[in-house]
């Protein structure tokens, strides 16, 4: 056995490279069924950041949607449920124009909708009237807020039928199976979909309109999530009404829970299409929930209620889909990557369909998370998990601490998870700490906690990232000297909010992250326009709130470096807010990195850009906390250093 290098911290050498995360890397997205066939859409950050759709069948797999079309919706900005398939024809949202498009095999995909400012999303096929109904984001009126409908689209794209229309939002457009009543949620201004949500249910009328509906569920304190109908034509939905997602039923005009465990069987839902359940059969749903940080599978028997686990190796499920004996899902794990997985309900057997990944790395290269708790402001507990470094090459020297970075998620109401991440494994194998922070406001530990953060971003937040990097400190497994803090989105006005209100942390890394949020409130779109009515308080009218808690108004509190990303196409944050607050350190004269990168929008799809932000955060991090980097790497330039 080879004996392991004594090397300092940060110095490692790593197999896992940014080549590899990229070049070699793909993302899985939405699945879907279609008989025997399984569909499913892959992000290649290699091919420009296309989406691309796949078919499975018994031939083997095959790309459905050819060069140059990318398959994502604009609705919400952040799109899902971009695809459905009907008989082997997929029916899609092309991103360059947003149309929709018709796919059959062998052919050219060919526009069904028109050249317009309008934008089309969580899809299905209504057989009766021979049309695809789907939520229909209007940005005619360029002056005013878009506007939010259900439709109904004949598929020559003649004729575009308004079913729903005046709430400010409409999502999950679900037909029973007997094609006669359609589910569907709802919301309005100031609320997210996880704050408050409606289900409805209506009749479909031989002229393909609505008519008799009727409110099932929801408050101003209840989150309705994925309406599911049954093959018995039941309605089936998820719920927070008890201050936990689980799983009801609408019967008889009664509505009685299914489950009633402290687990989540919902996510906030930022995209549609997600899928947390669905029927094997009518007494049987196949379901996943998350308690924790860790999701499980389980099997829901619909007469008796009994949950029962299936066990698999996978700690992280989503996109569950179901047919009678199987069940398909993304799956990964703290070894494994993101796969689509099918699993045969008959003999247990796992499959993998489709890895996001090839690549196979040594164990002894990879950081297992450690889930921990602590103590936090006001004494409450706040939950994190921490990734030391792992590298079977090297030790590093007696008595020496390891850098540690703190991750703080976007979002803000997600999560961090538990799934192997080469982006985790990067930092780790080189010998910098990772702790990944579900600070208060993160979803999976019940609405009480994600309620945490409610008029109080940019704090609990914050206080949660810092008290976690102190309780490392405090144990004996990070150099607290060292101490970084990254983030991106939401995650990046953590950062900030760190490095200019806080004094705990030594450097930090701002992925598009937002500095001013009365600017953030004015120029975002409007999925997110009122969301931080609920986080910061409404504006203008607690617009104090919002100056005091805006880091590019305390730039003169900043003393330490920072090195900022941003996409100039980036609409949800846009580069303003980035440029103002470099501008405002420069003039300072605290160290401070800028790399924009142009044709990217809110995240980073492209490989070469997505390497050189994660180089250039190595570089950063080796300049400041001063040690050598084992590999070669583009220099950075740090002006005010």
């Amino acid at each position: 056995m080879i004996k392991p290098e004594v090397v300092s911290y940060g110095s490692w050498r790593s197999p896992i490279t940014t080549d590899l995360i990229t070049a070699r890397t793909i993302g899985l997205g939405q699945i879907a069924l279609d008989g025997e066939d399984i569909y499913w859409s892959e992000l290649r950050p290699s091919d420009q950041g296309r989406n691309v759709v796949v078919r499975r069948n018994a031939n083997g797999e095959s790309d459905i949607t050819p060069t140059p079309f990318n398959v994502r919706t604009r609705v919400h900005e952040y799109g899902g449920s971009s695809f459905l398939v009907v008989d082997g024809t997929v029916y899609f949202s092309n991103f360059i124009d947003q149309r929709l498009y018709r796919q059959d095999t062998d052919t050219q995909p060919q526009a069904i909708t028109p050249s317009a400012a309008t934008r089309y999303a969580d899809g299905i096929f209504d057989r009766q009237h021979n049309r695809i109904i789907c939520v229909y984001e209007d940005h005619t009126d360029a002056a005013n807020e878009a506007v939010n409908t259900l439709v109904g689209v004949e598929l020559d794209g003649h004729k575009i039928q308004v079913l729903v229309s005046g709430n400010d939002f409409y999502a999950s457009p679900r037909l029973s199976p007997d094609g006669l009543r359609l589910a569907w949620l709802t919301w309005n201004h100031p609320n997210m979909p996880w704050d408050s949500t409606e289900l409805w249910v209506g009749e479909l009328k031989a002229d393909g309109s609505l008519g008799n509906t009727q409110k099932i569920a929801g408050d101003l304190d209840e989150s309705i999530f994925q309406p599911e109908w049954s093959p018995d034509g039941k309605l089936y939905f998820v719920s927070d009404r008890t201050g936990w997602w689980n799983i009801y039923r609408w019967q008889d005009e009664n509505v009685e829970a299914l489950t009633q465990i402290k687990a989540e069987f919902g996510q906030p839902q930022w995209n549609f299409g997600m899928s947390t359940y669905a029927f094997e059969s009518a007494n049987r749903i196949i379901c996943t929930y998350t308690q924790q940080g860790i999701w499980y599978l389980a099997s829901l028997d619909t007469v008796t209620g009994q949950l029962e686990p299936i066990n698999t190796p996978y700690t992280a499920i989503s996109s569950l889909h179901a047919t009678s004996n199987q069940v398909v899902f993304r799956g990964s794990s703290p070894t494994e990557l993101s796969a689509i997985i099918r699993l045969d309900l008959t003999t247990k057997k796992l499959e993998v369909l489709r890895r996001s990944s090839d690549v196979t790395i040594d164990a002894g290269y990879l950081s297992l998370p450690e889930a921990i708790e602590y103590k936090t402001a006001d004494g409450k507990t706040a939950h994190a998990l921490f990734y030391s470094p792992q590298n079977l090459d090297y030790t590093a020297p007696a008595g020496e601490k390891p850098p540690l970075i703190v991750n703080s998620h976007g979002g803000p109401t997600a999560a961090t998870s538990s799934s192997l991440n080469f982006s985790v494994q990067y930092w780790t194998s080189r010998g910098i700490a990772v702790l990944d922070v579900n600070y208060g406001g993160s979803t999976g530990y019940g609405r009480e906690y994600r309620q945490r953060l409610d008029g109080q971003w940019g704090i609990v937040d914050v206080d949660d990232c810092v008290f976690g990097a102190r309780y490392l400190v405090e144990r004996g497994d990070v150099d607290g000297d060292r101490l970084a803090i990254s983030g991106g989105s939401a995650g990046g006005y953590t950062t900030l909010c760190a490095l200019t209100f806080r004094d705990t942390f030594k450097a930090g890394a701002s992925y598009y992250g937002v500095s001013d949020l009365e600017a953030l409130v004015r120029d975002t779109h409007k999925f997110e326009s009122r969301y931080l009515d609920r986080l910061v308080g409404a504006y203008p009218q607690q617009r104090q709130i919002y100056q005091q808690r805006s880091p590019i108004n305390f730039s003169d509190r900043l003393a330490c470096p920072v090195i900022f990303f941003q996409g100039l196409e980036d609409r949800v944050v846009p580069p303003n807010q980035t440029e103002a607050m470099v501008t405002a350190l420069r003039t300072k004269g605290v160290p401070v990195a800028y790399l924009p990168f142009e044709a990217e929008e809110h995240g980073f799809r492209k490989a070469p850009n997505i390497k050189r932000s994660l180089s250039a955060e190595l570089y950063f991090y080796s300049r400041i906390f001063n040690f050598e980097i084992a590999e070669s790497v583009e220099p950075v330039v740090i002006e005010n250093f």
